[in-house]
Order: C-alpha cells, then structure tokens, then sequence
C-alpha cells in the first residue's frame, strides 16, 4: 500500500520513513487500547473529522462486530471502531472554552480533558505553528503522550515538539493539505487492514 502511495505521489519519497514511523504509532495506540486525539483549523480541522470517518467504521475493510454482549441482530449491523476524537468538531466545549478563557489554550483545555496515557495525539497543521495546536502537543508532551505531525515543508514549532513530523514537500496551504489527504487515506487504511485485514 506505501509504495502504492509513493508511485501515485512521487514527491512523498522524503516523508517515507515518517509515514512508516506514524503509522508505527497509530498502530501501537491501538495495541494499547488507546484513542486517537486529532486537532486542527480550518481544512485541517476538516482533515481531523475525515480521518475519524475512517477509523470509526468500516474503511476498505470488513469490521464485523464479535462482541458476545450485543444480541446478534445488533452485531449485524455494526462495524468494529478504532476509537478516535476530533477535537476539533466539539463545538459546545469549543465554543464555551473560547468565549470564556483564552482561545489558543481550547485544543489544550479538550485534550487534557480526554487523554489517557496510551493515547496518540495527531497534529495537523500546514504551517506547523498554529498557537492553538501547538499548546495542544505541548500539554500532551507534559503529559507523556506520544505525538505525531503531519505540516508543510518549514522547521516549525510541531516539527521540534512532535514525535514524528511528516512533512510534505509543499508550502502554499491548498498544495500542502492536498499531500495530507493521500497521506492519512493511506494511514487509515493500513492500520485498518493490519486490525482487520483477512
């Protein structure tokens, strides 16, 4: 599937062994019980709601649904999840956290509100210097959660923060958030196949 991804995207080269190392991560969350917590702005925050489609149903996989608890008639109709959270889609909270305190800290205040300690922390940010991201992998750093970065091309304040930064060979905004999305489809998709694959 990688190499799927490198031919269809050949400017993907560089990132290579960053897209393994976050896909590494995602899966040893998983392992661990964990969750994925995802934030950004504007179509990052997009991307961030794109990816938890993903993992939450099925993708490219079947999920069939093995829980003994559900009647069968339940387990028919659901598909198995890997638990994720857009920090960036929780309006009530965003919205009350921003009219009342400081708006760069509300994906810090909703992160260190949900994480657990085998969770995975998910940047996204074309820049890698959005206030209001990086006080979240900041928070997460403090905490000890592992961190992954998916930015342009620059150094940025994520890239030093982060665990593993994957950051794609563009800097205008559009071009760098158009290499995101073949980036996480195939993150997505692989860790899916690895929990699910036949």
């Amino acid at each position: 599937m990688l190499n799927e991804l490198i031919c269809r995207y050949p400017e993907l080269t560089i990132c290579r062994e960053d897209i393994i190392l976050a896909r590494e991560a995602i899966i040893q969350c998983y392992k661990d019980g964990g969750k994925l917590l995802l934030c950004g702005n504007g179509g990052s925050s997009a991307d961030c709601d794109h990816i938890v489609g993903e993992l939450m149903k099925s993708f490219r996989e079947k999920r069939r649904v093995t829980d003994e608890r559900l009647p069968s008639h339940l387990r028919e109709k659901l598909q198995a999840s890997l638990p994720a959270i857009s920090l960036s889609s929780q309006s009530a909270a965003l919205t009350a956290f921003i009219n009342d305190e400081d708006p760069s800290m509300v994906y810090a205040q909703l992160l260190y509100g949900y994480v657990k300690p085998e969770d995975l922390f998910v940047a996204i940010s074309t820049s890698g210097n959005s206030d209001n991201v990086v006080n979240a992998a900041t928070v997460a750093k403090a905490l000890g959660i592992r961190t992954v970065a998916l930015t342009g091309e620059s150094r940025s304040l994520l890239s030093d923060l982060c665990d593993i930064t994957v950051r794609v060979p563009e800097s205008e905004t559009y071009k760098v958030q158009e290499l995101h999305l073949p980036i996480y489809h195939y993150l997505c998709a692989s860790v899916e196949k690895y929990f699910f694959g036949n």
